[in-house]
């Protein structure tokens, strides 16, 4: 029988009941609870978290017939069952503590219903989740497992409503606060979304929750290993370009083997075009706001260092853009160094995919230019492969053209210069250049080098008081000589230099020499 892409499903009894692919992860499953009993774990949406706790629910439930074939079958104890409730925020936006309050006591009622009891407390969501979970424990002699998945949504929903968000975030650490005096009568807990939130702003009391993000035996609980997606996808990856695959959608790291997005893979060998799939699903017009609120300079994305502190947790009140820009998906782990204080983490874009879209993204916000930089991206491609440098000014002018003033003066990002290149490094990126940031020589640090198809391109920015001014980005170059790093390595060797003016804007002198 033909296997089916199981796109955007996330019931395991659904996989397991139809010819669906199947990349098993129930050794997981094996490992968690045989090494403890109250699990965090955060990854990015569209990630496979929901149907890790389906699996995860239905192992406890006893339903040993989905689980034929898989390591779990034989590496699980089938003859003992127990009461499982499920509570799941990934189901609708809630904008306010009374919707949230009605969906956690909705999701209450549906557990009484299935597990004919009734609880006293029902209008009250903290007290009859505790009688629910004693009643169950009674009920059954039993223990009870209690799976949260996207415990967060609903904080993030309202994130940028920083009073809300922290109302609902009072609501669920009050829910949450029940699992602790309960430790008697609880089997397992595990918690799942895409933030971590500190244990002290949403799980005080909790303190025995074993965070698994970044913890390198887990690093691959949720995404395609790559002998995964060769040993699992074989049939629909004939005749396809792996090396493309993994560029456009592998790169994801919690220190451990690198994963592919799941969601991408799915609808590339759906749909069997290159596309940003995951991207597409959520606006991270947040994420923007918040990198130009902080003037964050955007050319750091490529190349950005996180603590171990300000990449472990978040808060209403302390949102960082590292912080956010890694537990969203937008930066993942490349390297990690332990220093005497705890460790430092070295993010970059996880693949092309989001390289790509993001700063697309980005140069669309700090424009405000839309479809027309796409157009520009055509332009200056096809200008370039005809060898026609003079294009870059051409284009970037434009580029800038028609900004309005008080955008430039409430989006400065890291003065003037920093702004400008911000612009610069995202279009470029955006255009599928490669573009390498503050570029080290033993001359000094070359601002952007741009490589395209065996070209290489050595470029300063400068920001002249007036116009009328010569040109200093040019004339820094040629007297540092910085190209001297790449004389010989590609065919064609070029210094750009861009004069921006602070009274018009713009650029008032762009000046090129080939090398």
């Amino acid at each position: 029988m033909e296997k089916k892409l199981p796109i955007g499903i996330s019931s395991f009894v659904e996989i397991r009941s139809e010819p669906y692919y199947y990349v098993d992860k129930t050794h997981f499953v094996a490992k968690l609870v045989s090494e403890g009993k109250y699990y965090f774990l955060s990854r990015p949406r569209r990630f496979g978290k929901s149907l890790f706790v389906d699996t995860l629910k239905q192992a406890f439930l006893g339903r040993k017939e989905l689980f034929q074939g898989l390591y779990l079958e034989k590496n699980w104890d089938w003859s003992v069952r127990y009461p499982v409730i499920h509570i799941d925020f990934g189901g609708g936006e809630v904008k306010g503590i009374e919707a949230l309050e009605k969906w956690i006591l909705q999701q209450l009622e549906e557990h009484q219903n299935l597990y004919d009891i009734t609880c006293k407390w029902k209008d009250d969501y903290h007290a009859c989740f505790r009688e629910l979970i004693l009643k169950l424990s009674q009920k059954y002699a039993s223990k009870v497992v209690v799976l949260v998945d996207e415990y967060d949504k609903p904080i993030l929903d309202c994130i940028e409503d920083r009073e809300t968000a922290k109302a609902i975030r009072d609501v669920l650490k009050n829910f949450y606060s029940v699992l602790k005096p309960l430790d008697a009568y609880l089997k397992f807990v595990f918690l799942t979304g895409v933030s971590k939130f500190s244990k002290v702003s949403l799980f005080s009391g909790l303190n025995q929750l074993n965070d698994i993000t970044l913890d390198k035996r887990f690093a691959e609980i949720c995404g395609y290993t790559q002998k995964e997606l060769e040993e699992v996808f074989r049939e629909e990856l004939e005749d396809k370009d792996l090396k493309l695959i993994k560029c456009w959608y592998n790169g994801y790291s919690w220190l451990g083997e690198p994963v592919y997005n799941p969601f991408d893979v799915l609808l590339y060998l759906k749909k069997r075009t290159f596309h940003p799939y995951w991207f597409e699903t959520g606006t991270p017009s947040f994420l923007i706001k918040l990198l130009v609120e902080k003037k964050f300079y955007i050319p750091q994305l490529s190349e950005l260092m996180a603590s171990e502190r300000l990449l472990g947790s978040f808060d209403v009140d302390f949102i960082e853009p590292e912080n956010l820009l890694f537990q969203t998906g937008y930066l993942t782990i490349k390297g990690v160094e332990e220093i005497p204080s705890g460790y430092l983490y070295y993010l970059s874009y996880p693949n092309k995919e989001v390289k790509v879209s993001l700063n697309n993204y980005i140069v669309d916000y700090l424009t405000r230019k839309g479809p027309e930089s796409a157009r520009l991206t055509l332009k200056l491609t096809r200008a370039l492969r005809e060898g026609r440098v003079s294009a870059f000014g051409e284009v970037l002018k434009t580029l800038f053209l028609g900004i309005p003033y008080e955008w430039y003066r409430s989006n400065e990002i890291a003065g003037y210069e920093g702004y400008y290149a911000s612009v610069v490094y995202s279009f470029l990126e955006g255009a599928g250049f490669e573009v390498i940031l503050e570029d080290y020589t033993s001359l000094g640090r070359i601002d952007l080098t741009i490589i395209f198809e065996e070209r290489c391109f050595i470029v300063e920015f400068k920001v002249v008081e007036m116009e009328g001014e010569s040109p200093k980005a040019i004339e820094q170059l040629k007297e540092k000589g910085y190209h001297e790093k790449y004389r010989g390595k590609f065919k064609e060797l070029y210094l750009l230099g861009f004069d921006f003016s602070k009274d018009t804007k713009n650029i008032v002198s762009y000046n090129w020499e080939r090398i």
